[in-house]
């Protein structure tokens, strides 16, 4: 069956401070396996905290691209960046004097003549109003689009900050949730900052080695990652940054949105019995994800992060959660990721795991599911 590749830009009135008020256009990929005269189902992917949509979801590589799963079981996928990421805009990220002060020093060989010294924008650049207020955007264009009612969200790591509280307030636009890796702070705040934008900067510079020194952290397992996936990762990352791989050393810099987050904790997913009602929401994630995981400990309520108790603070029944085996925090680049493709399928045609609606499981490398 074909599938149609159509990359929308979608228009946005920002709610960002760096460029409030400005008329923005949002990146989107659409996959659409439709098959003709079947029934639409509309499925929206959200990228985590550091890495663009298109490298998450779509990694043209072998088997790994996802949305190219799901488009070919007969799924619409639209695939969204939020400004800050990927190819959406990326207001005051484009001035190396930006990053981070203490990363500034990888601003090295290049841009030519670069001095480190304070942000020009001495501020956070994103926020849970307007990430929300994005994907609500990106929400309303899909519907409008196709005419449905429902989209089925996909989120990978921080992306269930965004997608968790927005299903919550929106349980009439979003027929399922299904997050993989998700980023919870049981203990966080609901409360968003007295002023914004906050002080601080707008972005984080990470480097091709530091995505293999975290990725080498979680790796337990005889070939749980196929050699090359490093470089075949970070290419795709740096095909999405047109500017960060122009900066530092040969392989470039990857620019990472620096934001502020309120609203997701263990208040906001129990709040009116929405997810696991309204709502149904798997929840997936490796055995060796120590990343969403934290351990010991925080004593930052804010970044203290755990999976199990996010489907704990899930009022509803209708809620399901899946440990992989041989599985990091970076799945979709693994071993695991056809079991992940094929898990999420059935996910979206049956709003089941093992024929159940409820409950805590595990799957092997085989794609054996049994209760945990």
């Amino acid at each position: 069956m074909a599938v149609i590749l159509t990359d929308h830009a979608v228009p946005h009135v920002s709610t960002i401070p760096a460029n409030t008020g400005e008329n923005v256009e949002l990146f989107v990929r659409e996959r659409d396996g439709t098959p003709p005269g079947g029934t639409r189902k509309p499925v929206l992917m959200l990228h985590g905290r550091s890495t663009p949509v298109l490298a998450a979801a779509d990694l043209q590589y072998k088997t790994y691209g996802w949305a190219e799963a799901l488009a070919k079981a007969g799924y619409d996928v639209f695939m969204m960046d939020l400004q800050g990421a990927g190819r959406s805009p990326r207001p005051k990220m484009d001035d190396p004097r930006n990053a981070n002060p203490a990363e500034q020093k990888l601003l090295t060989p290049k841009p030519t003549g670069f001095s480190p010294g304070p942000p020009n924008y001495a501020f956070q650049l994103n926020n849970s109003n307007s990430d929300r207020d994005e994907l609500n955007t990106v929400v309303e264009y899909i519907r409008d689009l196709h005419n449905v009612n429902k989209v089925a969200f996909i989120g990978w790591s921080a992306a269930a900050i965004t997608m968790g509280p927005y299903a919550v307030d929106n349980p009439g636009k979003v027929e399922s949730l299904f997050l993989l890796a998700p980023v919870f702070p049981p203990k966080a705040t609901s409360t968003p900052p007295s002023t914004l934008p906050q002080p601080g900067f707008p972005m984080f510079l990470g480097t091709r080695p530091g995505l293999e020194t975290a990725w080498n952290a979680e790796l337990h397992c005889v070939d749980q990652r196929e050699p090359g996936m490093v470089e075949r990762v970070w290419a795709a990352v740096m095909d999405n940054d047109p500017v960060g791989r122009t900066w530092g050393p040969p392989e470039g810099l990857n620019r990472i949105r620096n934001f502020v987050r309120w609203g997701w904790n263990e208040t906001t997913a129990a709040k009116g019995g929405v997810l696991g009602g309204s709502v149904p929401v798997l929840i997936v994630y490796g055995e060796h994800d120590k990343t969403v995981n934290t351990t010991p400990p925080s004593t930052n309520p804010n970044f203290n992060l755990s999976v199990p108790a996010l489907y704990n603070a899930i009022t509803g029944t209708k809620k399901l959660m899946v440990k992989m085996a041989c599985a990091s925090h970076s799945m979709p680049w693994e071993i695991q990721h056809k079991n992940l493709h094929n898990l999420s399928k059935h996910w979206l045609k049956h709003l089941t795991v093992d024929g159940k609606t409820t409950g805590v499981f595990e799957m092997d490398l085989n794609g054996v599911i049994s209760p945990a």
